[in-house]
Formats: structure tokens, C-alpha cells, sequence
């Protein structure tokens, strides 16, 4: 059983939703972009971004809940990069010493993770680096296929995004005066601070979850693999085996919708006159 709830007010900036599950044994976790505080089984740890597929391993029955921080709003909570987190789980204690092993107690026996992390929230307030959001806006609707009416050749979404626009999304925000345009160089410097890596990389993933999202509607690989937004069904395959460690027919098979069976549809058809 899993199951999500919108967050607290006071942490929507910053966390996507909270979670619980109660574990069916070991199970496959793909990427998504995102870091997870979760609580369960005698710890409190941090889960970093991932770039690949890991194993949870729980014995049947383990209750696990947890907070499910938004793209690139992690590091400015936790203290540490992203990218320092990348691909591991760091229990809270070694994160933040003597206040993490407090805090890890607290959350064990009983305290709510929204109403601990929002005491961190109102102490650590800080807006979002700019650059960053407008280029995790514009990835999220390149592969939602929502660009607008772009040109042809337009510049990718860190050079494009690198530099302050002058409309007026651009205008300094609390904690963030104007600032000269940045390089490119620093934007996906910034950027991999803030996601836990740069913005390739992130794109894959968010194409991936898009497929594992659109699964459900289609009928075949190849259908998933164009909906998707890969160049053909040879990259999902690819693209399905660097990231979730399976091949497509492994990780998509339950997913896909049959198409139908022109031979039963044949059986029910009515008989002519």
C-alpha cells in the first residue's frame, strides 16, 4: 500500500507531498528527480537523487513514511548540495550531527516529519535561486510537450534560461537582488547543486517517469517510446535499462494496455440478416 497527501501550507514551496507506504518486501525505486526524507524501520534518513534503479529492502508489513521534497528545493533545507547526496541515503544524525540524532528521536517517536521540517523551513527561508526555477520550469514542459510555439534551432533550456529574460517573471525576488546574467557554465553549475545533477540528465529522468506515467494508456512499446518523447524504440530500450536496471518488456509489460482482439471482437459482432 502507498499512498500521497498534499503538504502542509507552510512547505508547499518547498515539498512536492508527503507519503506513506507499507512495504511489500524488497522493491525496485527509479529515479524521479527528487529527494525524500523518510522515517521507518528504527531510522530517519535522507534519500538523495538517484541516477539509477536501487533495491528497499523491508521485511513485509514495515510502515515507512516520508516528505518528498520538490526539484532542486532540497539542498537550501538540508544544508548540502545535492549532487553531495546523489545516489545515497544518509541517515538525518549524520547530516546534521547532534540536531539531527534529536530531531531522528523526535520523528521515531511519533513527531509529525511536516511539522519537524517546517521549524527547519522558517529558520533556513530562502527563495529559490531564479535561474534554477525558470530552468526546471522549462525542462518539466519539454517533456510534457508543452513549449509553446518554439522556433526551430532554439537554444536549450540552460543556455536559453542562463541568461535573465527581460520580462517580468525576471524580477528580483526576496533573497535574490538582480543579479548580472550568469554563464552557462554557472547556470548548470547551479542547477546540479540544487537537483543533484545537471540538466541532461534530469531531462532523462522526467522522460522516463513520463513514459512510466503514459504506460497505462497505450498498447505497445513502440507507442510508448513516440508518446514518450525517445526517437524511437530502440533509445526507450536503452534509455529503460541505464535507469531502472530492466529492459522495457520487464518494466512496462504489466502497464500496457492490450490492444484489442480483432478475433474476439469478430465473435461478438452481430450475425448479418
Amino acid at each position: 500500500m502507498y499512498s500521497e497527501s498534499p503538504p502542509p501550507e507552510s512547505l508547499r514551496r518547498l515539498v512536492r507531498c508527503r507519503w506513506e507506504s507499507v512495504e511489500p518486501g524488497p522493491k525496485r525505486i527509479v529515479p524521479d528527480g527528487c529527494v525524500d526524507l523518510v522515517a521507518g524501520a528504527g531510522q530517519v534518513f535522507v534519500a538523495g537523487p538517484d541516477t539509477t534503479a536501487w533495491t528497499s529492502v523491508y521485511p513485509p508489513g514495515t510502515r515507512l513514511r516520508g516528505l518528498r521534497f520538490r526539484p532542486g528545493a532540497a539542498a537550501a533545507m538540508l544544508g548540502v548540495g545535492a549532487d553531495e547526496l546523489r545516489d545515497s541515503r544518509v541517515p538525518l544524525p549524520d547530516l546534521w550531527n547532534r540536531r539531527g540524532a534529536t530531531l531522528a528521536d523526535e520523528i521515531l517517536s511519533g513527531r509529525d516529519l511536516a511539522d519537524a521540517m517546517a521549524d527547519v523551513a522558517t529558520e533556513r527561508a530562502a527563495a529559490a535561486d531564479p535561474v534554477v526555477e525558470r530552468m526546471l520550469a522549462r525542462l518539466a514542459a519539454e517533456s510534457a510537450g508543452d513549449t509553446g510555439n518554439l522556433s526551430r534551432g532554439e537554444a536549450p533550456a540552460t543556455r536559453q534560461l542562463s541568461a535573465r529574460p527581460s520580462s517580468s517573471a525576471a524580477e528580483p525576488s526576496a533573497g535574490h537582488p538582480a543579479e548580472p546574467s550568469r554563464s552557462e557554465r554557472q547556470a548548470r553549475r547551479l542547477f546540479t547543486l540544487a537537483v543533484g545533477y545537471g540538466p541532461a540528465t534530469y531531462r532523462r529522468i522526467l522522460r522516463l517517469q513520463r513514459a512510466i506515467a503514459l504506460a497505462p494508456a497505450v498498447a505497445t512499446l513502440a507507442d510508448l517510446a513516440v508518446a514518450a518523447g525517445y526517437a524511437d524504440q530502440p533509445h526507450l530500450t536503452r534509455e529503460c535499462r541505464a535507469l531502472t536496471g530492466l529492459t522495457p518488456g520487464s518494466c512496462f509489460a504489466r502497464q500496457l494496455t492490450p490492444p484489442p482482439d480483432p478475433v474476439a471482437a469478430q465473435g461478438n459482432a452481430p450475425s448479418p440478416p
